[in-house]
């Protein structure tokens, strides 16, 4: 089995920053793309950025500019830098990780954590 599991959120004023952290654990082969989602309440789950493992991302576009995701490899685990937050980024952090898990397979499953809440104060 497989566990992601994040850490960081917080309660932070607006203009602030924080970093989530979030590392996948268990019977893994390999880490493929990992992303960070994010759920605010009366809202669908969105893409906030992911990052391939040749640390290739991709954001969506109300947090390019602030945001920055990146990851080490060793330790299957992903950053997201968050910058200049407004009360728009509260919501529930969700961490997924497509990971393969054998050698002899090139079949990935997608794990999602347990989500750490951001809330941006005005």
């Amino acid at each position: 089995q497989v566990q992601v599991v994040e850490s960081g959120g917080g309660l932070v004023q607006a203009g602030g920053s924080l970093r989530l952290s979030c590392t996948a654990s268990g019977r893994i082969f390999r880490v493929k793309t990992m992303g960070w989602y994010r759920q605010a309440p009366g809202k669908q789950r969105e893409l906030v950025a992911a990052i391939t493992s040749g640390g290739t991302g991709n954001y969506a576009d109300s947090v390019k500019g602030r945001f920055t995701i990146s990851r080490d490899n060793a330790k299957n685990t992903v950053y997201l830098e968050m910058n200049s937050l407004k009360p728009g980024d509260t919501a529930v952090y969700y961490c997924n990780a497509d990971v393969q898990g054998s050698g002899f397979t090139t079949r990935s499953v997608t794990y999602w954590g347990q989500g750490t809440q951001v809330t941006v104060s005005s």
